[in-house]
C-alpha cells in the first residue's frame, strides 16, 4: 500500500530538519575545531560576565570640552564598536573630558584600534613618492643626500604654488626633511601636521615614503563608506561616497590630476598622518564615488570602512587605563534567570498534560528542539556576529516560551473544533492546521516587527532583548512548519492517537462531536437518563448542536425525517 501525500510530506519536513539541524552543528563545529573561534557555549555580556574597562580622556590643550563634543564623542564610539557585532558595551562620558568604555570579555586588537582611532581623514595630493632608503634626485638629476636638514635651507616656495599638487610646494628645506625622515623614527608626527602646508610621511608599513600637498578635502565631506570586492580585480576595497560638495571638490581634483606624469597623477587618502593608498587618477570622477584599495583583506576593509563612515571624532583622546572588570550582576543574575525559564517551560508543560492530555507532548517536544535550535544558534551568531547574551536577552527567551503556547493552544483548538464538527481525527488534523496556520503567521509576523522596531529605536541596553526576541520567534515558526504539525500528521496514523483515546486529547466524545459524517449520527440518550454519564452527554451534545452551522442543522433535520420517513413506511 502506498504512503499517503501528508505523511510523505511529514516525513520530508523531518528530514529536512534533522539536516538543517546537523548543518548548524557542523558550522558551529567548523568554528570551534579548525576556525578556532567558536564554542559550545554562547557568549556571555558585559552585565553576566564582566569584560574590559577603557578610559579615554580629551586632549584638548587645558581647554574644558564642551558636553556636546563629548556625547558626539560618544556617540561615534558607540557606534564604531556596534560596527563590530552585538557586543552590549557600555560607553558614557565622566568628569566633564572622559569617555569610559567597557566591553564584554577580552577585546581583540581590531576593536581596540576601533576605539581609539581618530580617524582624521585627509585626501592630499602626491608631489613626491620614493623608497625610506632613496636620496632625493634634485632638477640637475644628481642625488643630494641631506643626513641632517640644514635650519638655514629655504623653506619658503620661491613661486607661490598655485594649487594642491604644484612642484613648487617642494623646497629645498622640504627636501632635506623628506631625505632624514625615517619612517620607523619619525622625528615629527603626522597627524599633527597643518592642513595648509606640505606633508612627509609614509604608508601604514613603512614600505614608501611621501610628500604631500596641502589638505583639499576631508572626512567631514564623506557621508558613507562600505567595503566590498571589486569586479574586475576581485580585491576588496573601500568605497567612499562623497556629499554634494565634496562630490564638487573630488570632481576638479580628478580633473587635475588626470593625465599628469607620475607621481602628480597620484592622490593619497591619509588617515591619522599615515598613507592608506596613493592610487592614480585614471579617470575623471564626478560622482564622487572613489574607492580606496591596497592591501586590504575582508576584516581590515571592514575596519577602515567603518571608521571613514563614523566620522572623525571631534576631539583627539588618549587612553588613561585600560583594566578587567567584574560583573555586574554576575552568575547569580543569570542562575535566577535561567530558573525563571525553567519555572516557565515547567508551568507549560504541565498546563499542556493536564488540558491535552497526550497530545501535551507534542508541546514539550517542540520546545526542546526549539530550545536546541536556538542554542546552538546563540553560539554561531557569538562566532560570527559578535553577539553577547545579556539579562535582557535571557529576559526575551523567556518572553518567548509564553508566545510559542499561544501558538500550540490555537493549532490543537482549531483540530479540537474540527472535531467537534464530525470528521475523522486525521481530516481534522489537515483542516485544523490550514486554518490554524494563517492565525500564526500573523501573529508571529506582528512579534517579529515589534522586535525589530524596538531594536532599531531602543537603547542598546535593550537590543539583546529584541534581537533574542526576534530570533526565537522565527524559529518558533520554524519549528511549527518542520516539527510540530509533521509529528502530529504521524501520530494521527497510529491506534492511540488516530482512535481518540481518552487519554490521547483528541477523544470526539469528551470534546462533545455529535457525529461523525454527513449522514452518521450517535443514538440519542433517552429523555429520562438521570445518570452522570446521561447528562455529560446531553451537555456534550448540547454544546455540540451550538457549534453546528445553519446548513449542518438543515442536514441533521432532513437526515432524521427521511430516518422518520423510512420508520413510517416500513410499518
Amino acid at each position: 500500500m502506498a504512503t499517503s501525500t501528508p505523511v510523505r510530506r511529514a516525513w520530508r519536513a523531518l528530514t529536512g530538519l534533522l539536516v538543517l539541524t546537523a548543518l548548524l552543528f557542523g558550522v558551529n563545529a567548523l568554528g570551534v575545531y579548525v576556525f578556532k573561534g567558536s564554542s559550545w557555549t554562547p557568549e556571555l555580556a558585559l552585565d553576566l560576565q564582566g569584560g574590559t574597562q577603557i578610559i579615554l580622556e580629551a586632549q584638548s590643550d587645558g581647554a574644558t570640552p564642551s558636553s556636546e563634543q563629548m556625547q558626539q564623542a560618544a556617540s561615534i564610539i558607540r557606534q564604531r564598536v556596534d560596527a563590530s557585532g552585538l557586543v552590549e558595551a557600555d560607553i558614557a562620558t565622566q568628569s566633564g573630558n572622559q569617555i569610559v568604555v567597557q566591553l564584554p570579555g577580552e577585546v581583540d586588537d581590531e576593536t581596540r584600534e576601533r576605539i581609539e582611532a581618530s580617524a582624521q581623514l585627509q585626501l592630499r595630493a602626491v608631489l613626491y613618492t620614493g623608497s625610506p632608503a632613496t636620496t632625493f634626485v634634485g632638477e640637475d638629476g644628481q642625488q643630494t643626500p641631506y643626513p641632517t636638514p640644514d635650519p638655514a635651507l629655504p623653506a619658503t616656495p620661491s613661486v607661490a604654488p598655485t594649487n594642491g599638487s604644484d612642484p613648487a610646494w617642494i623646497t629645498e628645506a622640504l627636501q632635506a626633511q623628506f631625505l632624514a625622515y625615517d619612517c620607523a623614527n619619525p622625528t615629527n608626527d603626522p597627524a599633527d601636521a597643518p592642513a595648509d602646508q606640505p606633508l612627509i610621511t609614509c604608508d601604514g608599513t613603512g614600505t614608501a615614503k611621501y610628500i604631500l600637498g596641502p589638505v583639499e578635502l576631508d572626512g567631514s565631506a564623506i557621508s558613507d563608506a562600505t567595503n566590498g570586492l571589486e569586479q574586475q580585480t576581485g580585491r576588496w576595497a573601500v568605497n567612499i561616497t562623497f556629499n554634494r560638495e565634496g562630490t564638487e571638490t573630488f570632481g576638479k581634483i580628478s580633473q587635475r590630476l588626470y593625465g599628469q606624469q607620475p607621481p602628480l597623477n597620484q592622490f593619497a587618502f591619509v588617515l591619522d598622518g599615515s598613507v592608506l593608498s596613493a592610487p592614480s587618477m585614471d579617470a575623471v570622477i564626478l560622482t564622487g564615488k572613489p574607492s580606496i584599495t591596497g592591501s586590504f583583506d575582508q576584516d581590515s576593509s571592514k575596519v577602515l570602512a567603518d571608521q571613514l563612515k563614523f566620522g572623525a571624532l571631534p576631539l583627539s583622546f588618549e587612553v588613561q587605563s585600560t583594566n578587567t572588570i567584574s560583573a555586574t550582576l554576575g552568575s547569580q543574575q543569570l542562575q535566577i534567570g535561567l530558573i525563571a525559564g525553567l519555572i516557565g517551560l515547567a508551568l507549560v508543560a504541565i498546563y499542556s498534560l493536564v488540558v491535552y492530555r497526550a497530545l501535551g507532548t507534542v508541546i514539550i517536544a517542540s520546545l526542546v528542539v526549539m530550545a536546541v535550535l536556538t542554542y546552538v544558534a546563540l553560539a554561531i551568531l557569538a562566532w560570527r556576529m559578535g553577539f553577547r547574551l545579556s539579562l535582557a536577552g535571557v529576559a526575551g527567551l523567556i518572553v518567548t516560551i509564553g508566545f510559542t503556547a499561544d501558538s500550540f493552544i490555537v493549532y490543537f483548538e482549531r483540530i479540537r473544533d474540527e472535531l467537534r464538527d464530525g470528521k475523522s481525527i486525521t481530516s481534522a488534523v489537515e483542516d485544523g492546521w490550514s486554518r490554524a496556520k494563517r492565525t500564526i503567521y500573523i501573529s508571529k509576523s506582528i512579534n517579529i516587527l515589534a522586535a525589530v522596531v524596538l531594536y532599531i529605536l531602543a537603547d542598546s541596553t535593550v537590543k539583546g532583548f529584541a534581537f533574542t526576541l526576534g530570533l526565537t520567534t522565527a524559529i518558533d515558526i520554524l519549528i511549527f512548519i518542520l516539527f510540530t504539525h509533521p509529528i502530529l500528521q504521524l501520530l494521527v496514523r497510529t491506534r492511540f492517537f488516530g482512535s481518540g483515546h481518552k487519554l490521547s486529547g483528541l477523544d470526539p466524545e469528551a470534546l462533545g462531536a455529535v457525529y461523525r459524517g454527513r449522514a452518521q449520527f450517535r443514538a440519542p440518550v433517552a429523555a429520562g437518563a438521570k445518570t452522570s454519564a446521561g447528562r455529560r452527554a446531553a451537555k456534550s451534545r448540547g454544546e455540540a448542536e451550538r457549534r453546528q452551522t445553519i446548513a449542518e442543522r438543515k442536514r441533521a433535520e432532513q437526515a432524521a425525517g427521511d430516518t422518520r420517513g423510512a420508520t413510517g413506511d416500513n410499518d
